[in-house]
């Protein structure tokens, strides 16, 4: 038996049918699967790259809240959202891409 994606806290029928499309159909297959190679998935099946909704995945993977993600953390999982979308050739949104003109993100982490 498989349990539905969206009984992940956190996790609702938005991201459920993305993962289906990327081939992930059951909770038990995105917590083997794990944040980054579940994310990885969804970015190689069109999904545009999101830092927003990587660190939710994280923290429903882990049971957290989804606004649990702070200081040091956050950062290193935005260092490891980067690094993936780079290994996958994601480039950011045009939001984004205006973010990091403005310097919301900070000079070292921005993409070209």
């Amino acid at each position: 038996m498989s349990t539905a994606i969206s009984s992940i806290r956190n996790l609702g029928p938005a991201i459920e049918a993305a993962f289906a499309r990327a081939g992930v159909t059951s909770a038990e297959d995105l917590r083997a699967l794990g944040t980054d190679a579940a994310y990885a998935r969804l970015l190689a099946h069109g999904v545009r790259p999101h830092f927003i909704a990587y660190y939710v995945l994280e923290m429903a993977l882990q049971g957290r809240p989804w606004n649990d993600c702070k200081g040091a953390e956050k950062d290193a999982l935005r260092a490891r959202f980067d690094a993936l979308k780079a290994r996958h050739g994601a480039k950011p949104d045009g939001f984004e891409a205006m973010l990091n003109r403005i310097g919301v993100v900070p000079a070292d982490r921005m993409q070209p």
